[in-house]
């Protein structure tokens, strides 16, 4: 089952697709002051990482400062309701994850992702990597299923709240591999890394930026990845369907919205300075060396892939059955 449509930096720069510069009445003086960047999580994990990655090189082409401001809570739910009652003048921004969309798939909630909202750009996007801790007597995907059949409900994984990309994509997992698992839900893997390391939290799926590092120093141990093909980061990690978990392929991937309303001019300028900021070579190098990619999509390629992934969550959300009041 696909789960994304990625646009890559260099597909962006083709004839037609060029970049939009601040332009227009309503974007003659903008920005003229701060403009706050609400991030859908807390601090630590790839949507923080992404945010003050990206964050400071779009101040810089913006001319102002990018104020971060974390709000975690209900998978970003907390976050999407304040930015889409801020004023659309295109000083409130948010920046969301997958989470976010699939957490409204399976909920009612007080705002609506494609009503309330204008898409600027698709920022990024990332595979999901199965980790274990170390302590764990496991060295693959096959060894994990079979310790879990054996202890029932004794191997539990974290995700970054109820209804949240990590808790639907282990729940799917688990479905497909009948291994019984327990679900602890935290307000951000900045929340969960913790009890991750300490080997209080056995397994996880969770997106490479957020999990990777401590692979590479040993902290966790990599079992698969949630790619279709082999990730060239790390080609000696075996995907997901090659270790026996067939069509299983999830992303997590990052985007810029600002609340409905936000003059066009001021929208397509902000997707032209996103696109920038991707191509500084710091930002690029970063995010390659955690396996993410940089997208910059345009607001109707965003808009179409927001309704993507929305129908596809939805489907998978019937399939385990998840619903959260």
């Amino acid at each position: 089952m696909k789960t994304e449509t990625r646009i890559g930096i260099a597909a962006l720069l083709a004839p037609g697709l060029a970049t939009a510069p601040l332009q227009g009445a309503a974007a003659q003086a903008y920005p003229n002051k701060p403009v706050r960047l609400i991030v859908a999580s807390g601090a630590g994990g790839g949507l923080d990482f992404v945010a003050r990655l990206v964050g400071p090189k779009l101040g810089e082409n913006l001319g102002q400062t990018v104020v971060v401001d974390n709000r975690a809570g209900a998978s970003g739910s907390i976050a999407a309701e304040l930015a889409a009652h801020s004023t659309p003048d295109g000083y409130t921004l948010i920046l969301l994850s997958a989470s976010l969309v699939v957490y409204g798939a399976v909920n009612k909630t007080r705002y609506d992702l494609f009503r309330d909202f204008a898409p600027v750009s698709q920022v990024a996007a990332g595979p999901y990597l199965l980790t274990v801790t170390p302590s764990l007597p496991v060295k693959s995907v096959k060894d994990l299923v079979a310790h879990a059949k054996a202890t029932p409900s004794k191997l539990n994984y974290p995700s970054t709240g109820n209804a949240s990309l990590a808790h639907l994509a282990t729940e799917w997992f688990a479905i497909i591999t009948g291994a019984p698992l327990v679900h602890v839900p935290y307000k951000g893997v900045g929340a969960a890394l913790p009890d991750m390391l300490s080997g209080q939290i056995h397994m996880s799926l969770l997106s490479v930026a957020s999990v990777y590092g401590h692979v590479r120093a040993k902290r966790l141990r990599a079992l698969a990845i949630a790619t279709r093909k082999r990730a060239k980061m790390a080609p000696e990690i075996p995907t997901m369907i090659e270790a026996g978990v067939p069509g299983y392929a999830v992303t997590q991937w990052h985007g810029l919205l600002a609340p409905r309303g936000t003059p066009k001019a001021i929208v397509d300028g902000l997707q032209g300075e996103v696109v920038k900021a991707l191509q500084h070579p710091e930002v690029a190098t970063r995010l390659a060396a955690d396996g993410t990619e940089a997208v910059g999509s345009t607001p109707a390629q965003f808009a179409a892939h927001l309704r993507f992934e929305h129908d596809t969550w939805s489907k998978v959300a019937k399939q385990t059955g998840l619903r959260v009041d």
